[in-house]
């Protein structure tokens, strides 16, 4: 039987699915560098890039600088449901400038 190979990988807490090493991971800042944040989880691509498009450096300082909190926001809930069943190699590109 061919090994699986997403097994004993790490989740992305945002999505829960496998992340896969390589150019689908980034790392993010839970508080932004800009405000000298230094702790830090990996995220897929995707999911890095749809919290910056859906979330100010402000707004992540202030409020959303915890993985609990960016998943109650609504539009990264509405993600999650959106990307849960796509491979975890997914890449796409958002719609929208990143906020300030």
């Amino acid at each position: 039987m061919p090994a699986d190979p997403h097994r004993d990988l790490p989740i992305c807490p945002l999505c829960d699915r496998p992340l896969v090493r390589g150019a689908s991971v980034n790392e993010h800042h839970l508080v932004p560098r800009r405000y000298k944040g230094t702790e830090t989880v990996l995220l897929h691509r995707i999911c890095h890039g749809k919290i910056h498009a859906v979330l100010s450096e402000r707004e992540l300082r202030d409020w959303y600088h915890t993985i609990e909190r960016l998943r109650g926001h609504p539009e990264i809930e509405a993600f999650r449901r959106w990307i849960h069943g796509k491979p975890p190699e997914f890449m796409a590109r958002h719609r929208g400038g990143r906020r300030r």
